[in-house]
């Protein structure tokens, strides 16, 4: 890339992730409110996988480029921005546009990151960090003493799910396959091996009056086998349904059939609560109390990072230009935490 030009990958359509494809253009200026920044850190994450296979129930039409988050610099500042920004490393919650060398936010968007963290590290916690952050505290309100279900709980939000929950004081019990047993255990966590195991029964054994909490990101059978699991007062927070990333047909059935059966559980009289999440509710109704609510959570994320509460897993870092290889390794299931990109 010249110094001149920034490069930027493209989702053509339904293709695999060698035909994804890199362009180059000038850098973008910033208007009003906005600023550019200049990626350091960037992700792969699930929304891409399911991006990728069309199957994102709210992507854009393609092309377009992907990206969910970032972690970068600030380089330029639009009219009304304070110029003091420039120079400060912040991250972004953007949903599409972040596997690019430079990307335009608005400056109302951005979370600083404080000094002594890596541009890596943050971006391992943005969208799983946010995700977990408000589904543990904003949806279960987990308290000291309880009992947790972390499904893929070696995952991007897994893994976060369960330093926040155990920072909270809670019991956790994790699903992962055989091999991140051990790390599990280390940690303190409970494991059960999805593949092999019934896991209702081992939960049953583990917490005979069922669990607190179940943090569900597979969906389809598994969200009924979570609400069974609950203990009176218990909470489900469904966030996805990664047993349908390669169905064909509708993107949107399975989340409509899903808010389907949070709407019927929560209208049965069994002090037990569904929830659907999803990071950016609330944005449409009232965007200034969304982002003050971002700016605060991600704050949280990023203290308790710096305290050494949760730790950054990084699975491997690569260069924007890697992004086919990026994307096989994150999609193949092997590695632990977050394949992250830089330019």
């Amino acid at each position: 890339m010249n110094a001149a030009g920034m490069v930027e990958v493209v989702l053509p359509g339904k293709v695999e992730p060698e035909e994804l494809q890199m362009r180059q253009r000038a850098v973008p200026t910033a208007g009003p409110g906005q600023v550019v920044v200049r990626m350091e850190a960037t992700g792969v994450s699930f929304a891409e996988q399911q991006m990728r296979r069309g199957r994102y129930y709210d992507q854009p039409p393609y092309p377009f480029v992907p990206g969910y988050d970032l972690v970068g610099t600030v380089l330029a500042t639009g009219d009304g921005v304070a110029p003091g920004l420039a120079g400060t490393r912040v991250a972004a919650l953007l949903k599409v546009g972040g596997w690019a060398s430079h990307v335009v936010v608005d400056a109302a968007d951005v979370v600083p990151v404080p000094d002594g963290i890596r541009a890596a590290e943050a971006e391992t916690v943005v969208i799983n960090g946010i995700t977990a952050w408000q589904m543990l505290h904003r949806k279960a309100r987990v308290r000291a003493g309880q009992t947790v279900l972390v499904h893929g709980a070696n995952g991007g939000v897994g893994s976060v799910l369960v330093q926040l929950a155990q920072a909270a004081g809670a019991k956790v019990i994790g699903t992962a396959s055989a091999r991140h047993h051990a790390a599990l255990r280390e940690r303190g966590v409970a494991p059960i091996d999805y593949r092999t195991e019934d896991i209702p029964a081992r939960v049953r054994e583990l917490a005979p009056r069922g669990v607190d909490a179940v943090f569900d990101h597979v969906g389809g059978r598994s969200v009924v086998d979570s609400w069974r699991m609950l203990a009176p007062g218990g909470t489900l927070v469904s966030y996805g349904s990664a047993s349908t990333r390669d169905d064909e047909g509708s993107k949107q059935w399975p989340v409509l059939k899903l808010l389907g059966r949070v709407w019927l559980w929560n209208a049965l009289p069994n002090r037990r609560r569904a929830y659907f999440f999803n990071v950016w509710a609330g944005r449409a109704l009232s965007r200034s109390r969304f982002r003050a609510r971002l700016r605060a959570d991600l704050t949280e994320v990023f203290e308790a990072l710096r305290r050494g509460e949760i730790t950054a897993q990084i699975a491997a870092e690569l260069p924007l230009a890697q992004v086919a290889e990026a994307m096989r390794l994150a999609e193949s299931g092997t590695v632990a935490g977050k394949v992250v990109l830089h330019a």
